[in-house]
């Protein structure tokens, strides 16, 4: 049957077999050719089709049998399907067997769940009989039982590890065992207070073996200890006995003048030891001073062999809890009252030192053995660290007495000027010019040739510096840069103290303020020869780190801020007294001239005061430099508002020139003595300098004092020839001038007109 489905292909068909173009139209004979082979190839076709048939006629009767079985099923089956959603339409059946389904399901759960409550009573009621249990065999004395059972039911009831959303009886259960553990806690804490006894009225410790407590006979000072160990609670049950073993027994075992000495004694029954007793008794020789610690470990170590032995039985790990108690306070309590004070007050005897360090680390290898501190835990071995570090704590303890020294003199100088302080440099002088004041305040200036008065908590804090780098170019590198350290830090002292302590006085005009000025400027003179001073005998390191320029730019800054202070309050009170002649104006009446005059006055007045206060304490240049700059505030400002005056009267003019006449006269002594000031080791020629140069608007004044009472040709003559004009007076200035006291006129216009075309 294979062959009858193959392909046909028309192109055989036909006797041509130039078809290779498909797009060549075929002729009518071919055409009735191809009909003619397709219809005998079609009767082919149909005739073996016929023979197959008739070949396998009983296969396809079978076939066609089997189908109309099938399909006579297929109605039987679709008529039984059809009765039977009849039936089930008629009587809901699924429903009913669902709903029993269900009802199985629910019974089935319930009764699992009826299961594990039974079974989670049963845990419950297990708990709680063990719990009851536990309770009645503490009475009966079965400590370690006990313990036991507490320990398993703190695993079983995850105490510690709760959840949120537990049943309420977990939480009962937990009461119930915390009940339990305290009433257990509670009663251990009470066997070791029995066990261990202080007899402070007798001085012993007696510690018993057979313990009663709450008509508990009988028990064993060993089973309390395993008890406690089981839950863990050593170091809550020795607490007390330790903290009293420190008090009663250690603490006079450590007293570095006469420590006390301990008996031991035994106390034995029928077969066995009872109890033990340590007496502790004074010592032999009261007068004795253990210099080296000796008697003092040997009896520490003395009383812990005791503990060790009769109280934690050698047991390890009860020895160790009770050194964790104790051990931090015991080494304090040596550090404190014997290692501390036998550190040494002097570099040289460190060496001697060295023994107490051997004995201090002995000392620690006996507890070590012993379990009573940790083999490997480096932070029990304080006292050796203490010991073997003493340079530190030598240069520690020095550096605190050192600053603690910077800084009560700081706290406690007043500030107060040397009563033979003179008004040349602060000094008295020989007949060679030769300062012979040996005061600690005259202080000579290292950049500098003059000399300086400062307080005398500059001079005693640079000499304590001074000392302190004497001892740092003595001492171990160690050592060395400790005190290096303490030298930066007792200079940096007086920045932190000074201006604070002072603050109140340095809003006023007073000699506190130029002290501070003064010793800001030395202390920043000094500090910048430390390096040079010192540096080639520091050790190596220091030589590396030793840096002392960059303190400097910190007092010369706040010496210049303390300077500057001070001009600017002066200048402001000048300029309030000032302010009190409204101007100059109108002083031909005689009220107004009173006031102008009284400012006058108050100027003279408050700079005659600067001067007193200042001359004696300031540095020569310094105080010139100063004194000019407040004198040039003044003079300028006065000069202004009298030249800001229009409409003058005559006898206005002369009440004028009177006020300058009387300021200049007053001030004059102050003036020579700017003029006459010159540097120290400079000859006077080599010194002329014009005051003029310094306070410009001093010859502006002068000449103004002048100008008010100068006919108006010889003022226009004084312009022409520059007179005028070099001591600082303008066009504008002069113009003005000529207008407030002239009246107009074609004089007036003339001058005028001459002074503007010899500006231009």
């Amino acid at each position: 049957m294979d062959s009858l489905f193959d392909r046909i292909n028309v192109r055989d068909l036909l006797s041509s077999h130039d078809l290779s173009d498909p797009t060549t139209a075929l002729s009518a004979p071919d055409l009735h050719l191809l009909i003619t082979r397709l219809e005998s190839h079609s009767l082919q076709i149909k005739s073996k089709v016929h023979s197959y048939l008739l070949a396998h006629r009983h296969d396809f009767s079978s076939l066609f049998s089997l189908c109309n079985d099938a399909v006579s099923k297929t109605d039987d089956i679709s008529h039984s399907l059809s009765n039977t959603f009849d039936l089930i339409s008629d009587c809901p059946i699924d429903v009913e067997i669902r709903e029993r389904l269900d009802d199985i399901g629910g019974k089935a759960r319930e009764a699992r769940v009826k299961s594990e409550l039974l079974g989670l009573v049963k845990v419950i009621v297990g708990i709680c009989e063990k719990l009851e249990g536990a309770g009645e065999e503490l009475k009966n004395g079965r400590l370690r039982f006990v313990a036991e059972e507490v320990r398993d039911l703190k695993s079983i009831l995850r105490i510690g590890d709760e959840e949120e959303g537990e049943p309420v009886v977990y939480g009962l259960l937990r009461r119930q065992w915390a009940d339990c553990f305290d009433e257990m806690q509670e009663l251990l804490v009470k066997f070791i207070e029995n066990a261990v006894q202080f007899e402070p009225e007798m001085k012993r410790v007696r510690v018993k073996y057979q313990l009663c407590v709450n008509e508990i006979d009988g028990i064993e000072l060993r089973a309390v200890l395993e008890a406690m160990e089981v839950v863990q609670i050593l170091d809550y049950g020795l607490a007390k006995a330790a903290d009293l073993m420190i008090k009663h027994v250690i603490a006079p075992s450590i007293n570095h003048g006469s420590p006390a000495r301990f008996l031991e004694e035994l106390n034995e029954g029928s077969d066995e030891v009872t109890e033990a007793v340590l007496k502790i008794l004074p010592s032999h020789d009261t007068k004795s001073v253990d210099f080296d610690g000796e008697t003092i470990y040997s009896r520490v170590t003395q009383v812990i062999k005791f503990i060790f032995k009769y109280i934690c039985f050698q047991n390890g790990p009860w020895i160790h809890s009770f050194g964790r108690l104790t051990w931090p306070r015991i080494s304090d309590l040596i550090i404190s009252n014997f290692l501390s004070k036998v550190v040494p007050e002097d570099a040289s005897k460190l060496a001697d030192f060295q023994k107490i360090i051997k004995r201090t680390t002995e000392f620690e290898i006996a507890l070590k053995k012993m379990m009573f501190i940790s083999l490997t835990d480096n932070k029990d071995n304080r006292l050796s660290n203490f010991a073997e570090n003493v340079e530190v704590h030598f240069a520690a303890r020095k550096k605190a007495e050192i600053l603690a020294k910077a800084r009560n003199l700081l706290l406690q100088c007043d500030f107060s000027v040397p009563q033979d302080c003179t008004t040349t440099t602060g000094s008295k002088v020989k007949a060679d010019g030769e300062a012979i004041n040996s005061s600690e305040q005259f202080v000579d200036l290292l950049f500098s040739s003059e000399r300086c008065i400062v307080s005398k908590a500059a001079s005693q804090l640079m000499e304590l510096v001074h000392q302190t780098l004497k001892d740092v170019c003595l001492s171990s590198p160690r050592v060395a840069l400790e005190f290096y350290r303490t030298g930066r830090d007792a200079m940096l002292l007086y920045e932190a103290i000074i201006p604070v302590k002072l603050e109140r006085q340095l809003d006023g005009i007073n000699q506190v303020a130029v002290l501070m000025h003064n010793d800001c400027h030395y202390l920043s003179q000094e500090i910048l020869g430390l390096a040079f001073e010192y540096r080639a005998d520091f050790p190596i390191n220091i030589k590396e780190h030793a840096v002392f320029a960059d303190m400097a730019p910190k007092f010369h800054l706040m010496a210049e801020e303390a300077l500057q202070r001070q001009i600017q309050l002066v200048i402001f009170n000048l300029r309030e007294a000032i302010d009190g002649a409204d101007g100059f104006q109108n002083t031909h009446q005689m009220q107004q001239f009173q006031s102008a005059k009284f400012s006058m006055d108050q100027v003279v007045f408050i700079l005659e005061k600067v001067h007193i206060i200042w001359e004696p304490l300031l540095l020569p240049s310094t105080y010139k430099r100063s004194m000019c700059t407040v004198i040039e505030s003044v003079f300028s400002r006065i000069t202004k508002d009298m030249l800001l005056l229009d409409d003058l009267a005559a006898e206005e003019t002369l009440q004028l020139q009177r006020l300058i006449h009387l300021m200049l006269e007053n001030l004059s002594s102050l003036l020579d003595s700017l003029i006459a000031m010159r540097p120290k080791g400079k000859s006077e020629k080599d010194s002329i300098c014009p005051l003029g140069n310094v306070v410009p608007s001093l010859p502006k004044i002068r000449k103004l004092e002048e100008l008010l009472d100068m006919p108006l040709k010889s003022i226009t003559t004084a312009w022409e020839s520059g007179e005028l004009l070099s001591c600082g007076f303008t066009r504008e200035e002069l113009e003005d001038f000529i207008r407030a006291i002239f009246a107009d006129s074609p004089l007036r216009k003339e001058c005028l007109w001459r002074i503007e075309s010899f500006s231009s």
